[in-house]
């Protein structure tokens, strides 16, 4: 595999672990808005949007060779710790799959901003 297609590759996962980790950012802040426990989850769905919107985000910037895309893929990485860490402390299913998704997301946005430095 040449250089270039290895970054290829590279970015083709990361775009998708940042699609995936928005989406699951997404239905969880949307799972903990409706249940009846909203005030308690309140920094969960922060986090959760926080995440949601930097995965996007990142993900344009990758999408579109962004000479930027390294480091918002190190804020991306940053966010996504910060939602996992908080679903972490949470029981509920929804919560489980968007910690796994965020670390999942924060390995690949390393990655990327390493081979990028």
């Amino acid at each position: 595999m040449t250089t270039a297609q290895s970054h290829q590759s590279l970015l083709e996962t990361c775009i998708e672990a940042c699609f995936d980790c928005l989406r699951d950012c997404e239905n969880c802040a949307d799972a903990c808005l409706s249940g009846n426990m909203a005030q308690m989850m309140a920094q969960c769905i922060k986090l959760c949007r926080d995440c949601a919107d930097t995965c996007a985000l990142c993900a344009r910037f990758m999408s579109r060779n962004s000479p930027l895309h390294a480091q918002i893929c190190g804020v991306c990485a940053e966010a996504c710790d910060r939602c996992a860490s908080e679903c972490e402390k949470h029981d509920s299913d929804h919560c489980k799959r968007c910690a796994e998704s965020c670390r999942r997301c924060a390995d690949s946005c390393r990655q990327m901003a390493k081979a990028m430095a």
